[in-house]
């Protein structure tokens, strides 16, 4: 049975028009001498769904179907003809296609393989635009329509199902969610493949494995999110952490021809990808919210030939000799010349004792459209004075009732942009509260109370709020480095003109030059963004220093 759906149901005509554009005589031409140029039949099965390795087509003559095929029927998603071509982003990251292609009748077809695609989209820049529009395009209507392969069963109550939706939303992966609490259908769902309430949340990858309660790599192991890595392979440079810093090292290394391999323990982003919206960013008049803007980084990395590998946080750094070594998680072991450290720094915790049981059940790390949904209508709390919480209350001030946001010392002004403090004076329902802290959380299985205390005078009060957003200082993720290099007293990665000789001489550096700007006291081992000492917290410095590391990175390779 084949349920056939409108291409794009939730975007313009013009819009349908970008995402399926068709290719002029001299275009295609252009990009069969890339390729190979072949007849098929009728019927004749082109792609399957979850294939490895996947040709990029177009049409040359006649038709093509693409489906998106399940257990009980397959949807039709478009029929392609001369001029037109398949393909999404995970063409270009090199990961399992999400749909079936087929010959609609008799055809002829140009095929190219992923290499060939890359060298075109870096050297056309005509046929880049429209291919790369096409792809964001198509997998922005699978996530809004649903179409992946998988299938999350949960429940918003529960704090484990909410860190898998952030999990796949941050990496850009489609999937369908069936809420246990409103699904009439979700209890056949959960017989059908013998699951019982005790192991949700559950995750069905392409319609065969299930997941109970899973981890962020088991999903990712899953989706084969990292099958297009090879992790044996000596890299010119490896990135270590997605944010801003990273992302920007890895668009100039593989845009200038290096070997680029990105290590991320989360999704592409950091912290900077968790912001509701950034104002303050070059270019962007009216405001980008950080996870597209970094989704828009990621993809741009991926189409200049970076490999990305997500949910494998770095372990340890092996320093003794060249090349060096990144131990990730399972004890793999990737070789690189140099190396890139861009790791960023975590929110510091407030020390309450059931902040941990709380997380994702009324306490979040960052406020993005999931957490804006969940509170609204309600009184929440905003602990930090920084940017990060000022984008944050003005965003959430949106939807909710009232925002409180806490903070330690008498105002705004030393910790936060004059912009976001003026948003925030006029805003009738965000109430700033100085010399105040949370003392306590309380609640079942999701926060119910909080209770606060005003430091100066000593008054406590409680409050019936569900939901409270940390976004304090910050604490460098520096841990698994091994002592390879030299830290200063809060733990940040010293560098450059900041390493003192005492420094080099621990580190035994022997080359008769000084550390690159960004180096540290190991040659060829740069720091960038918020994990390094003396970093300026800003969106564009971290941008600004990939793109330096990545000059330095090409010297160290000549040494």
């Amino acid at each position: 049975m084949s349920e056939v759906v409108s291409p794009a149901p939730l975007v313009s005509s013009s819009r349908v028009e970008q995402m399926f554009p068709t290719l002029t005589t001299a275009q295609l031409d252009r990009i069969a001498a890339h390729g190979r140029v072949r007849s098929v039949e009728q019927g004749e099965a082109l792609i399957e769904a979850g294939q490895q390795i996947v040709p990029f087509i177009i049409v040359r003559r006649g038709t093509i179907e693409v489906v998106r095929p399940s257990r009980e029927s397959e949807t039709h998603i478009f029929t392609l003809g001369p001029g037109q071509f398949t393909g999404e982003i995970n063409l270009i990251s090199g990961r399992r296609t999400l749909v079936s292609v087929r010959a609609g009748d008799a055809s002829e077809i140009v095929e190219l393989d992923r290499e060939q695609l890359l060298a075109l989209v870096q050297t056309d820049s005509e046929l880049s635009e429209i291919l790369m529009r096409a792809f964001i395009l198509r997998r922005v209507s699978l996530i809004a329509r649903g179409l992946g392969d998988a299938v999350l069963i949960g429940s918003n109550h529960c704090a484990a199902t909410l860190h898998v939706k952030e999990f796949l939303s941050r990496n850009g992966h489609p999937y369908q969610y069936i809420d246990l609490d409103r699904d009439a259908e979700a209890q056949n769902m959960l017989d059908r493949f013998d699951i019982s309430a005790a192991d949700v949340p559950v995750l069905i990858c392409r319609g065969e494995t299930v997941l109970r309660s899973p981890s962020n790599r088991q999903i990712a192991d899953c989706l084969g999110f990292n099958e297009a890595i090879d992790q044996t392979q000596v890299h010119d440079v490896a990135i270590i952490g997605a944010g801003p810093a990273g992302l920007a090292a890895a668009v100039y290394a593989a845009s200038e021809g290096l070997d680029v391999l990105l290590i991320e323990s989360h999704a592409p982003g950091g912290q900077a990808g968790s912001s509701s919206k950034i104002e303050n960013y070059l270019g962007f008049p009216t405001g980008i919210s950080g996870h597209a803007l970094m989704a828009r980084a990621a993809t741009q990395a991926l189409k200049f030939g970076a490999r990305m590998v997500i949910a494998q946080g770095a372990k340890k750094l092996v320093c003794g000799k060249t090349p060096y070594i990144i131990e990730v998680d399972d004890d793999v072991r990737i070789p690189t010349r140099t190396v890139i450290i861009a790791t960023g720094a975590e929110y510091r915790k407030p020390s309450l004792e059931n902040l941990v049981k709380f997380e994702s059940a009324g306490v979040y790390y960052g406020a993005t459209f999931m957490e804006a949904q969940l509170c609204a209508g309600e009184e929440i709390v905003i602990i930090g004075g920084g940017n990060s919480a000022g984008q944050a209350a003005v965003f959430l001030a949106q939807t909710a009732k009232r925002v409180y946001l806490l903070v330690r010392s008498d105002g705004l002004a030393e910790s936060m942009s004059r912009y976001l403090i003026r948003r925030i004076e006029g805003s009738p329902n965000i109430v700033l509260r100085t010399h105040t802290e949370v003392i306590a959380l309380e609640g079942g299985d999701h926060l119910d109370t909080v209770r606060l205390r005003n430091h100066q005078t000593g008054d406590t009060e409680t409050h019936g709020i569900r939901h409270v957003f940390v976004m304090t200082g910050a604490v460098p993720s520096t841990a698994w480095l091994n002592g390879c290099v030299a830290l200063d007293a809060k733990g940040f990665i010293k560098t450059g003109p900041d390493l003192t000789d005492e420094d080099l001489a621990n580190a035994h550096w022997q080359l008769a030059r000084a550390p690159h700007l960004l180096e540290t006291a190991l040659p060829g081992v740069f720091v960038v963004g918020d994990v390094r000492a003396n970093n300026i917290k800003r969106v564009a410095s971290a941008v600004g220093e990939g793109s330096i590391a990545v000059a330095f990175v090409h010297q160290v390779l000549r040494e």
